[in-house]
């Protein structure tokens, strides 16, 4: 009957060697699931907010929320008559100063 125990114990031992390797490799699966969920979230919220970029972009730029043109006068510049100089010289206006009253 020794031989029996022997035979039950290899019997646990390899179960709990099983069961110690599938849960490893479950941890392992998970951590790889996490690290998978991070990098497609990451890349979803870098898109989301790219996308969130251009739309205000496009519609500031080219949508409703472009500012409406204003037409811009045009200047010509049209030749002036030329004034023949005269002999008599132009009087010149010059300022008076007034008198500050005193207090």
């Amino acid at each position: 009957m020794a031989a029996g125990g022997k035979d039950r114990e290899t019997r646990e031992s390899r179960e709990r060697a099983r069961r110690y390797l599938a849960r490893q490799q479950y941890q392992a699966g998970l951590s790889t699931r996490r690290t998978r969920d991070n990098v497609v979230a990451a890349v979803v919220g870098g898109l989301l907010i790219v996308a969130a970029f251009v739309a205000q972009s496009l519609y500031f730029t080219t949508g409703p929320g472009a500012p409406e043109p204003v037409p811009t006068p045009v200047v010509t510049s049209t030749p002036t008559p030329t004034a023949e100089p005269t002999a008599e010289p132009s009087e010149s206006v010059e300022p008076n100063p007034t008198e500050t009253p005193e207090p």
